[in-house]
């Protein structure tokens, strides 16, 4: 079924008369005539028969119009919806981002691109997740950019043939301890203090997951995992009430006044964060912009700073 054939019925069926329809549409009598006809021997049905020196909508004819009406009203707003969210001027981004980035970085991000006047009216729906799941989801089209960690693997495919991973900033890895721990009266903490203690680790779903364990063999330490979680503050809670110890990014925002986080003085490996998108997949103009901001402004503040977040 042709598109311009149902534009032209419903012109025809306003103006119930074929030479100003046509006149209106820019074409022919003649092609008028014939994308009509063309159009009920498709249905299997007339859609309009005389009424003196004019036509009129048959009864299906009327039924058919309000179904044509809502139809095109809807391929109108579509259109103009993908119009909207190809201008990048007034675009709109959805967002994937790690836990902790969301105490900092996100934020901080969103204040400064938004700030700049051609970026006023960009929008953004914002989401969080472990890694794992958010490049799940940005395969699945859920996402235009995620913020995260690295993996090598999304469901059993390497993840290098499918997105695009671009450092932007490094985080310090940070020990978690409650207030009363006997570390806490040490000057310096080091890697080799950590043995005694029961540790809550982030579990095998996490992006974070490979650094922790990359630490604890650099240090020939095997540590010893009482609970293993997803999220930075349920790791943290468990740590405030006296469940074990933790290695976490930093977490600017944390209220240390309940858990002290120390910095290791024998840790050289921060955690290494990533603007990630889909390999070859089309991304509108609003998102490359907030893309390439990404990048710039991350590089300006903090790679160039040699600044950890």
């Amino acid at each position: 079924m042709n598109l311009r054939h149902l534009e032209f019925f419903k012109e025809l069926a306003r103006t119930q008369h074929v030479s100003k329809a046509a006149e209106n549409l820019g074409i022919s009598q003649p092609s008028l005539s014939y994308a009509i006809k063309k159009l009920e021997t498709e249905l299997g049905v007339p859609l309009f028969e005389p009424d003196g020196r004019n036509i009129k909508l048959t009864a299906l004819g009327r039924q058919y119009l309000v179904y044509i009406n809502a139809g095109l009203e809807s391929l109108e707003q579509g259109n103009a919806i993908i119009h909207q969210l190809n201008n990048p001027d007034e675009g709109h981004v959805s967002l994937g981002f790690t836990y902790t980035m969301g105490q900092r970085l996100v934020p901080e991000l969103l204040k400064h691109f938004s700030e700049q006047p051609a970026n006023a009216k960009i929008s953004f729906d914002l989401d969080q997740n472990a890694t794992g799941h958010l490049l799940q989801d940005l395969l699945a089209d859920k996402y235009d950019v995620v913020l995260a960690s690295h993996a090598a693997k999304v469901n059993d495919q390497e993840t290098a043939n499918l997105f695009e991973f671009t450092p932007i900033v490094q985080q310090e890895i940070k020990l978690a301890l409650p207030l009363d721990h006997p570390l806490l009266q040490q000057d310096r903490i080091y890697l080799k203090d950590l043995t005694p203690y029961d540790f809550i680790m982030f579990s095998q779903k996490s992006g974070l997951r490979p650094l922790i364990d990359r630490i604890f063999q650099q240090a020939n330490i095997q540590p010893q995992v009482k609970y293993e979680l997803v999220e930075d503050h349920t790791i943290i809670g468990l740590v405030q009430y006296g469940m074990g110890i933790a290695l976490v990014p930093n977490l600017p925002q944390l209220d240390q006044s309940q858990v002290a986080l120390c910095h290791i003085a024998d840790n050289h490996l921060p955690h290494q964060l990533y603007l990630i998108t889909r390999k070859n997949h089309f991304l509108t103009p609003s998102v490359q912009r907030f893309e390439q901001f990404v990048r710039q402004y991350c590089q300006q503040t903090y790679t160039d700073q040699q600044r950890l977040l």
